[in-house]
């Protein structure tokens, strides 16, 4: 087999695009053609075993290549997947270098029937959100007075009529649904994964005080029972001093070193981000897919280790790509509970596909079913069934 300009002979041969050889970034011309039914770029010609480079192809999806381009930020700072070549070539959805993997597996078997690949196993993690640990409950004096204030003059009687009776203890407040959670979890034998965000408060980070006892003692309950993570703040993108503090904190509560994370509103910028969360020897990162758009932010549902194109090296932080968040279900593509299932069936079967690993992003306040979450408490539950089907 060889990887080169021109063939040697009669090898299997894969014509090399440039940009494995390169270094920096530079703005690449790319045509979409089709291997099969499937998109891909990166022409090798005629004399090549398949027709593109499927390794600078997967090189420039999975490094993410085209987010060290230049490009327009949405509001948050974040990179718009509008301007993404699986946005605009309507393969988002699909994890094509998974795709494509499983393709060249076929034809490296015609031509080498006696290799032995070894077999890929799906996966499934169930990953939690958990920006306000609670409605109602542990907030200030202040906040608390500030919520009934703004309820009223907005006639949310039912805002109202529910924070009066949490902070009277009449009532259970309707985002603490960890025990159920945890519930699921062990019933359908998945692995779960809380990300706290513990930042001091900001109009984006309203979560309760990191200070009260009770929040520091539910973080602790769960990490007794699942695996715990760092949900690190709105300003931390480019911020290390306080992604360091908030790490710290989050360490002092649990005892245990930070491994995980999520980046709070998904706000990364390559490579900076990445490169602070290793320098706090982070070694798992969950960030990897858009806020507006379900699917595939990398083109692919397998875990990867992040290339860092400053520095022309392979980091050791590990990426673990989400296929789906709820908020992007409910607030941005505005489905209902039904339809949304039916999307999640839809990227599920994509991952069952290529065998890969299927992760999915959800809060605590949508598995609640408070408010605007109104039905979807039965969407999670009903997915882990999907997915995770009971043994009879």
């Amino acid at each position: 087999m060889s990887y080169t300009r021109v063939p040697l002979g009669k090898e299997f041969f894969i014509k090399s695009h440039e940009l494995l050889f390169d270094q920096g970034v530079s703005d690449l011309e790319i045509n979409i053609q089709k291997w099969d039914d499937v998109p891909c770029f990166f022409n090798a010609g005629a004399k090549s075993s398949i027709p593109f480079d499927i390794f600078a192809a997967s090189f420039y999806l999975i490094s993410r290549y085209e987010e060290y381009l230049p490009h327009v930020r949405d509001v948050h700072e974040r990179f718009n997947p509008e301007q993404s070549l699986a946005y605009k070539y309507r393969f988002l959805e699909k994890p094509v270098v998974d795709i494509w993997a499983m393709k060249f597996k076929e034809y490296l078997l015609e031509r080498f029937p006696e290799y032995e690949f070894p077999d890929r196993k799906f996966d499934y993690i169930s990953t939690i959100d958990v920006d306000n640990a609670y409605a109602y409950k542990y907030k200030s004096f202040v906040r608390s007075a500030g919520g009934f204030i703004t309820d009223f003059f907005r006639l949310k009687l039912r805002g109202l009529w529910d924070r009066l009776m949490v902070l009277l203890r009449l009532r259970k407040d309707p985002y603490n649904v960890f025990d159920k959670i945890l519930s699921l979890s062990s019933t359908h034998k998945i692995k779960t994964i809380f990300f706290f965000l513990i930042a001091d408060y900001t109009t984006f980070d309203t979560n309760v005080s990191a200070s009260k006892n009770k929040f520091r003692l539910l973080i602790k309950h769960i990490a007794d029972y699942a695996m715990v993570g760092l949900h690190p703040s709105y300003f931390t993108m480019k911020n290390s001093s306080m992604l360091k503090k908030e790490n710290e904190r989050l360490e002092s509560i649990t005892n245990i070193p930070t491994t995980r994370s999520r980046q709070h509103f998904l706000r990364f910028s390559l490579p900076e981000t990445y490169q602070n969360l290793i320098d706090l020897e982070i070694e798992e990162d969950y960030s990897m897919g858009y806020a507006s758009h379900v699917g595939f932010r990398a083109s692919t549902c397998t875990p990867f280790y992040f290339y860092d194109l400053d520095f022309e090296i392979q980091t050791p932080l590990k990426i673990f790509p989400f296929a789906l968040m709820d908020t992007t279900l409910n607030d941005y593509m505005g489905l209902t509970p039904k339809q949304s299932l039916g999307r999640i069936k839809d990227l599920y079967k994509e991952v069952i596909k290529v065998q890969g690993t299927f992760v999915t992003l959800f809060h605590n306040e949508s598995v609640s079913g408070y408010l605007r979450w109104r039905g979807w408490q039965r969407v999670y539950e009903t997915m882990l069934k999907m997915i995770a089907p009971l043994d009879d």
